[in-house]
């Protein structure tokens, strides 16, 4: 069986995430497509990091209850349900690592969930992360890194 897999047409993984997609442009999620979904898939869940953060983990976009049957997310779309990220928004805020700061990951996680999430919009990572817990049979994560001048 092939892997479950997370792709975007933005950047390859690993490599730079376009200015489009970051705090410097039009601040827009990039298209994601989803690839080999398990086949007892329910929902999946999605959570984009910063690890390299200076003050830890910064959080840029919670989303569930995201189609397993669907394609994925086109440039810009949003999720069904999203929760709050760390700018204290809901939805996509893209890269916007402090200037001079260095380069940053940003880890695209797609979690395949067994169960269907019952949360309230704008809820935050812990209060999704803990719903996840012990649901997630496979993750699928794609990595871009921006760096601001």
């Amino acid at each position: 069986m092939d892997a479950f897999t997370l792709e975007t047409t933005a950047f390859v993984n690993a490599q730079a995430i376009p200015s489009r997609h970051s705090c410097e442009g039009e601040d827009v999620s990039p298209p994601l497509r989803w690839t080999n979904v398990p086949a007892r898939t329910r929902s999946l869940a999605l959570v984009v990091d910063d690890p390299d953060a200076p003050g830890g983990v910064f959080t840029h976009w919670i989303a569930w209850g995201l189609d397993p049957a669907g394609e994925g997310l086109g440039e810009g779309e949003p999720a069904p349900r999203e929760g709050q990220n760390d700018f204290g928004t809901t939805g996509y805020r893209g890269p916007c690592p402090p200037p001079g700061h260095g380069r940053h990951r940003y880890a695209f996680r797609l979690y395949a969930l067994d169960v269907e999430l019952e949360l309230s919009p704008g809820v935050a990572k812990a209060e999704l992360e803990q719903a996840i817990e012990g649901h997630v049979p496979t993750t699928a994560e794609l990595v871009g890194t921006y760096e601001r001048g």
